[in-house]
């Protein structure tokens, strides 16, 4: 125990000595480096506003009907079971115009999301790639009318 009080007395000498040089002690310097590294949110401005077709999408995925996936909407898409198809804007040639196809012999409505699959998944909520996003039933989105522009 003796040995105990001496080592911290020691460690509060070498702090008053490293405050009154003016240097700033490991504990301080480690509470400093911490606050720097917070990630601050930044809001967005007016001109920053989320495209309007990422909400629509976000908003029929939450209280609408949807399905996930290029097999189950291809599926859909020739049953006739969709109202809406959202395509990635990377998916395999091939695939996009399977979609197109199918969906012009049907008279399903077609949108091309501009961005990638990452994207539009994660604007679904989901953690993984969504390349194909079958609308059954839009909630209370305005995702149809992005369907009708195209």
């Amino acid at each position: 125990m003796l040995l105990n009080e001496v080592m911290n007395m020691e460690e509060e000498k070498v702090e008053k000595a490293e405050e009154m040089a003016g240097e700033t002690p490991e504990k301080e310097v480690k509470e400093q480096v911490k606050s720097k590294n917070k990630v601050i949110r930044k809001r967005k401005s007016k001109k920053e506003k989320e495209n309007p077709l990422s909400s629509a999408i976000r908003l029929a995925v939450e209280s609408g009907k949807v399905g996930f996936g290029s097999r189950k909407g291809v599926k859909d898409i020739l049953l006739g079971n969709l109202k809406l198809v959202v395509l990635a804007g990377n998916v395999p040639p091939a695939l996009a115009e399977d979609v197109k196809r199918y969906g012009q012999l049907s008279e399903i409505l077609l949108v091309e999301f501009p961005g990638t699959s990452l994207e539009l998944g994660s604007i679904c909520g989901k953690p993984f790639p969504v390349s194909v996003l079958a609308v059954y039933d839009p909630g209370v989105s305005n995702i149809m009318e992005f369907g009708k522009k195209k």
